[in-house]
């Protein structure tokens, strides 16, 4: 393969998965650009062993210091999904953004790390149809508008995984027995969740196979019992789970695990994506299917009405620019001061029930709340809210209305 005439690039920082797809990008990068290529490894908790990719990476000629290999989690969960979760942020109504939010994160560090090694360029395996290009890339001009970008599903030769298959053989590249014929389709994870699109998914009419499913247990196949638990909030983040104190990674990792064994958290999705065309994918998100209803269920009593409808306003806006690639642009980030405001007061426990795939309200109460029995009780409110007031209250919200409609009156008699 020759040589790339223009576009000198001394370094390359690749974002490196230890797949085949990125081992063959590795050597591409190598023969295509005659560069030094230093691979990046983020862990977000998608459940795998990383050391593999180091061991790979070193096979193909990177050098020692030249392989990261990051545990991201804590960081992913603390300024990524918790902030987005104060938003109860929904794509569409019911996507829940799990592979949107990891994308400026493995970006934002690719840049740290190619400024830490004097790397004058940024590599990721997106392919030029979807979303992940554009999300990676606004990162990076973003955090460096003079960093040079290479996406070689735009720019190499091979039209085929048969070509890819080839290439790796070609250059002694490992080929595990299930990517020797065509994967039958391809899977996205991390801490939040697992999403799988493509091949024997494309045709949305077909139900999707048990195989599909990374996260969870069916619905159908869940415990005939409900599984009781209570999440503790502070400022809008969970702090706790059944009284217990946590950690994010550790109570994250518990609440996927209690999704899992409750069946909860599918969906099966046609979206549209940002480059304009629509796409079919199975999405798995236990731990943050429950951490949204208890969320909401905090909120409901801890908000106030106008602070709590603006925020579901505001609420698919903040979705797309996250689905859109736009974590690092200004106007997300005066939508989440807007947002965390918001989340002062939000503090105490929710009870739920999780049963056969749903996440059941049992209970919420807090310190902060505003929910007064005194004023919605049936019984004696002693004087707390005088019921004669709705009549001038409802008299002038109809003042309009009852303009408009005498408007019609006196019309229809011409």
């Amino acid at each position: 393969m020759a040589k790339r005439a223009q576009g000198k690039v001394k370094r390359v920082v690749l974002a490196y998965s230890g797949g085949l797809d990125t081992s063959i990008i590795l050597k591409w990068l190598q023969e295509t650009y005659d560069c030094e290529v230093v691979t990046f490894t983020a862990d977000l908790g998608q459940g795998e062993e990383l050391e593999p990719a180091r061991a790979k990476a070193l096979m193909l000629g990177i050098k020692k210091d030249h392989i990261f290999i990051e545990d991201l989690r804590e960081e992913f969960l603390r300024d990524y999904v918790f902030p987005m979760f104060r938003a109860n942020a929904l794509y569409e109504g019911v996507y829940l953004l799990g592979t949107s939010i990891a994308r400026p994160l493995i970006a934002k560090k690719q840049i740290e790390i190619a400024h830490k090694t004097g790397a004058d360029a940024v590599c990721h395996g997106a392919t030029g149809k979807g979303n992940d290009q554009v999300r990676f890339e606004l990162t990076y001009y973003a955090l460096d508008p003079s960093i040079k970008i290479i996406a070689p599903w735009r720019e190499w030769a091979f039209k085929s995984r048969t070509d890819l298959v080839e290439f790796a053989r070609q250059h002694q590249i490992p080929v595990t027995k299930d990517k020797e014929g065509e994967a039958p389709f391809s899977v996205d994870a991390n801490l939040l969740h697992s999403s799988s699109e493509g091949k024997v998914l494309e045709d949305p009419a077909i139900e999707a196979p048990k195989i599909v499913y990374q996260r969870t247990i069916s619905p159908m196949d869940a415990p005939d019992k409900a599984t009781d638990i209570s999440i503790g909030f502070e400022k809008g983040d969970p702090v706790s789970l059944n009284g217990k104190k946590m950690g994010s990674v550790e109570l994250f990792t518990a609440l996927n695990k209690l999704g899992h064994d409750n069946g909860i958290g599918r969906i099966d999705l046609v979206e549209n994506r940002f480059v304009g065309m629509k796409s079919r994918g199975i999405y798995e998100t236990p731990g943050g299917t429950i951490l949204l209803g208890a969320h909401r269920a905090m909120e409901s009593v801890t908000l106030d009405r106008g602070a709590a409808h603006l925020k579901d306003e505001l609420m698919p806006k903040y979705a797309e620019l996250i689905y859109n690639g736009f974590w690092f642009s200004p106007e997300r980030e005066m939508l989440q001061a807007l947002i965390d405001k918001s989340q002062e007061h939000v503090e105490g426990e929710v009870r739920l029930k999780l049963y056969k795939g749903n996440v059941i309200v049992a209970g919420r109460e807090s310190p902060k709340s505003l929910y007064s029995e005194d004023l919605v009780t049936f019984e004696d409110d002693k004087g707390a809210y005088d019921q004669k007031d709705a009549e001038g209250f409802i008299r002038l919200n109809a003042l309009r209305l009852r303009t408009l409609a005498m408007r019609k009156k006196r019309t229809r008699g011409h």
